[in-house]
């Protein structure tokens, strides 16, 4: 089983990376990347515990892009972590997420709805690798009874046309691609059937894009066997995983929920080693 799309306590997780890896390893995971948002502050600990479980490690993550006010997110594999030039890139990232966030408990404040700023801001403050958004407010307004539940808060408040919302500022699909190549790994579009723009991905194509994440969660066998042939037509690889986070807001998944088919996971890789052979760039795994 290979679930290349999870999340732990370094960004809006509630497991941290070794009870991930116990869940996946429980759960017959045997090929597992982390994939934290604007973060690879778990992938150390991840690793290790991967190996201790005998569980195959890939270096993920989730990059938040915009274009034309949308999220984009972009999924990363096979990197290096410790790149001089992505590390910058993700504080600015993470800096960009803080921002933000402070700037939606100042409207639901004025929207009658005060919250307890410093206890939201403070672990990524603390923990410069960690990245915080809209689900720390949400779990926020659930404590102080604003809301019944995080479903409730972005329905209600944060969602876009919600009157806490904020838009987001952050770099082009393009920028982040070129980032993720930069540090030797592969960039792959995350959950195209959730994003809802078909007609972007030949565009990101054309920006180096290696593939796209048919199998998810949120794809039903339809939407899998429509990025698989979109994938094909532009020559993609395909990726897929689980995007678990251990928190009922983010649905039902577990690890290994949804995987990657093994033939698909071998071109990913050796879309990933044939990049970084023609870069001379070193990916990790």
């Amino acid at each position: 089983m290979i679930d290349l799309h999870t999340h732990t306590t370094a960004s809006d997780g509630r497991c941290s990376a070794a009870e991930l890896v116990t869940r996946a390893a429980a759960a017959g995971v045997t090929v597992l990347s982390v994939t934290d948002h604007d973060t690879c502050d778990a992938c150390e600990a991840a690793a290790t515990a991967c190996a201790a479980a005998g569980v195959t490690f890939v270096t993920g993550i989730e990059i938040t892009a915009v274009r034309e006010d949308v999220d984009v997110h972009v999924l990363g594999y096979f990197f290096d972590p410790q790149a001089p030039a992505l590390r910058v890139f993700l504080a600015e990232q993470r800096q960009r997420r803080i921002d933000r966030v402070g700037r939606m408990i100042v409207q639901l404040e004025a929207l009658g709805m005060p919250l307890d700023a410093d206890a939201i801001l403070r672990p990524a403050l603390e923990q410069p690798g960690r990245s915080i958004g809209r689900p720390a407010i949400a779990r926020a307004l659930v404590a102080a009874g604003h809301v019944k539940t995080s479903n409730d808060a972005f329905a209600s408040w944060l969602s876009r046309g919600r009157p806490a919302f904020v838009p987001r500022e952050g770099a082009a699909p393009d920028t982040v691609i070129a980032q993720i190549h930069g540090a030797g790994g592969i960039a792959s579009l995350a959950h195209p059937g959730l994003l809802r723009r078909d007609e972007w991905i030949a565009l990101f194509a054309a920006a180096g894009l290696d593939a796209i994440e048919a199998y998810h969660t949120n794809h039903d066998e339809g939407a899998t066997g429509r990025y698989r042939s979109i994938a094909h037509r532009l020559g993609l690889s395909v990726s897929g995983g689980s995007d678990y986070h251990a928190d009922a807001s983010h649905g039902s998944a577990h690890p290994g929920s949804v995987c990657l088919p093994p033939d698909a996971f071998d071109q990913l890789r050796e879309r990933a080693t044939s990049r970084a052979s023609a870069s001379g760039s070193v990916t990790s795994s």
